[in-house]
């Protein structure tokens, strides 16, 4: 397919020579449309979720003078020093440059609110340049706006670059996308350079990239196994992943990550990943010609690494998390995103997976048609690549970005065959029908024939089929599906108008959700308890033990954090764990009404008038007797 239009402009040879001019642009278009889009969103600073406040609380310390290597945040659980978050501060400096920008002109407040819109929008600019650069190099020089358009529809991955999801999953897929590229890449040193620091810099920010980073080494490997001349990608990849991570490391590392823990790259993974490198670039100095010999010492080399580790850190072997049983139980294991794909509902695994399943056929289906051309080799690699991101939704739903990004060149290999298929039909069965009506019919078919494919290998008909098999049972015909009282809940107790009135109240330790804690401190002057991050095992425990033992213990766990008010959000997602586990619990005797007398009520003005806030305040009360709970009134 090369379009060409008169006057001798050729659209193909402009989509080439230009391609970076108009990537850009496009991306300032999609930038315009989420801005203008979710200007909601950033005007009430609706961030996505606990990473995402946390995220612009760790900002706000570090430009309030908190230490570039001090990650703690000091506002959850303040009695006993503390949160330890195991993140960077690398995903920081965009956020905090943006706010440094924008706050001589807008203030504070409005700043970090632009800031958090736009943040996202950045690596979604290296993720595109990193998918227009793998289509070219394997599909067509003209093909990455075909590539950009279906990135458009993976709704997983594009919702990780919205506005407000200042978190760092947009910048390690954006690292991902550049790793395709990488791995595409013909020109070897070039190639290997970008796997490398890819996956350095993605390391750098977090683990949660771990399993591609290793995938897209052993595909290196592999190709150096196959092909000898492909020894200098595996020698600069070796170099730079190795000095990459020391690097990282070196100037993003927190204090609390130079410990020997094995969730962020601390000593443990920076040693692995700089003797991987140093392995690597020791095979390529080697380089034998016997495809047998490469194929043992590359493997030899792979066991060294395991075998070194399992001696070196075996407190690593089992969850990279280290948190105790009870703990994974009690919270960890109920982590949603945590689950397989097949274990959740279909209208909510379907779209997930559809385009994955066809950017593996893609991908292997472009596999096999370049087996004797220079692109087999490029593309055996992103289809192995790609196979992989797929078969990681069996373990885990939150792979559902990184497969719906990897997904996108396999989508575009097929629809570079499929579309100029239909686009080539003139005049079908002419012979019969007559030269007429077989235009016309050519005509329709290359219409709805060229959308039907592209509705059909973009994987956008998932997302229109799944309304007509996922209707609620509870929905009767003719009426719509009663509403989600857990989900309406969880969006009004996190709402800033809603929040802002417990500022009204003296600044204290406010004893509330797991779940809640990031975005009460994000929003208002007060301290919480605790946050959904594993390494505060401890704080977490407490809370889901104060709410769910017998209302005697829930003053002495309060008072060991030294809160000063409860915050109570009923029907929030938590605290359908607090029944279930907890009928004759604190917070179920809450709900039934029955309070204690030691909490004392705190008036709450109501943001609209004759509507009730979601939420309920009281102040703890150390010095009256535990008394037993106060009857609910009838």
């Amino acid at each position: 397919m090369t379009p060409e239009a008169k006057g001798g402009f050729r659209l193909d040879r402009e989509l080439d020579r230009n391609w970076l001019r108009w990537m850009a642009l496009f991306w300032f278009c999609v930038v315009a449309w989420f801005l203008h889009d979710r200007q909601g969103n950033i005007y009430w600073l609706l961030l996505g979720d606990t990473d995402d406040n946390m995220r612009l609380m760790q900002v706000r310390a570090w430009l309030a003078g908190q230490g570039w290597y001090d990650l703690r945040q000091y506002r959850l659980d303040p009695a006993l020093g503390g949160f330890d978050i195991h993140w960077s501060r690398l995903v920081d400096l965009p956020i905090a440059g943006l706010i440094l920008a924008f706050k001589p002109f807008v203030g504070t407040a409005t700043a970090e609110k632009w800031a958090c819109g736009l943040a996202p929008l950045l690596p979604l600019a290296l993720a595109m340049a990193g998918l227009s650069l793998a289509v070219r190099r394997l599909v067509a020089p003209w093909a990455w706006p075909v590539a950009l358009i279906v990135l458009m529809g993976c709704a997983s991955t594009m919702s990780m670059f919205a506005p407000m999801r200042i978190d760092h999953h947009g910048w390690q897929l954006a690292f991902l996308a550049m790793t395709v590229a990488g791995l595409a890449d013909p020109r070897r040193a070039r190639g290997g350079a970008v796997v490398g620091l890819s996956s350095a810099a993605s390391l750098t920010i977090g683990l949660e990239m771990l399993p591609y980073c290793a995938m897209a080494g052993a595909i290196i490997a592999l190709r150096w196994i196959w092909d000898r001349a492909d020894v200098r990608r595996m020698q600069v990849y070796g170099l730079t992943l190795g000095g990459g991570s020391a690097l990282g490391f070196a100037l993003f590392a927190s204090n609390a990550n130079q410990a020997m823990r094995c969730d962020a790259l601390t000593p443990v993974w920076l040693t692995v990943m700089v003797a991987a490198g140093a392995l690597l670039f020791a095979l390529s100095l080697c380089n034998p010609a016997d495809r047998r010999l490469r194929l043992a010492l590359a493997a030899l080399a792979g066991a060294a690494i395991v075998a070194g580790f399992a001696l070196l850190f075996p407190q690593c072997l089992g969850r990279p998390e280290q948190v105790s049983d009870e703990l994974a139980n009690t919270w960890l294991n109920n982590v949603r995103e945590a689950r397989p794909i097949y274990k959740h509902a279909f209208k909510t695994a379907f779209p997930m997976a559809v385009l994955p399943v066809i950017g593996i056929l893609g991908a292997l289906f472009a596999t096999w048609r370049a087996r004797r051309g220079e692109a087999l080799v490029g593309w055996a690699a992103v289809a192995l690549f790609t196979a992989f991101a797929g078969a990681m939704l069996l373990w885990q739903v939150r792979a559902a970005p990184a497969a719906q990004l990897l997904a996108v060149p396999g989508s575009v290999a097929l629809l570079a065959v499929a579309v100029p298929w239909f686009l080539g039909i003139r005049a079908p069965f002419a012979r019969w029908i007559g030269e007429g009506p077989a235009r016309l019919l050519g005509i329709l078919v290359r219409v709805f024939g060229t959308v039907f494919a592209f509705l059909l290998l973009s994987g956008l008909w998932a997302g229109l089929v799944v309304p007509f098999f996922s209707a609620g049972n509870d929905a009767r015909p003719g009426k719509p599906a009663p509403p989600d009282k857990v989900a309406a809940a969880n969006a009004a107790c996190a709402r800033m108008s809603n929040l802002r009135v417990l500022d009204d109240v003296p600044a204290g330790i406010v004893f509330t959700h797991v779940d809640l804690g990031p975005r009460l401190i994000t929003v208002t002057h007060h301290s919480g308890i605790a946050g959904p991050y594993h390494r505060n095992g401890r704080a977490i425990l407490d809370v889901h033990h104060a709410f769910t033992w017998a209302t005697p213990n829930f003053r002495p766990i309060a008072a060991a954090h030294k809160a000063q008010y409860l915050l109570v959000c009923p029907d929030m997602s938590e605290t359908t764990l607090y029944r279930s586990r907890g009928p004759n619990g604190f917070y179920a005797a809450l709900a039934k009404g029955q309070v204690p007398n030691w909490l004392e009520p705190v008036p709450l003005r109501e943001v609209q008038p004759g509507k009730p806030l979601p939420f309920k305040l009281w102040r703890i009360r150390y010095d009256l007797p535990n008394a037993p709970p106060v009857p609910a009134k009838r």
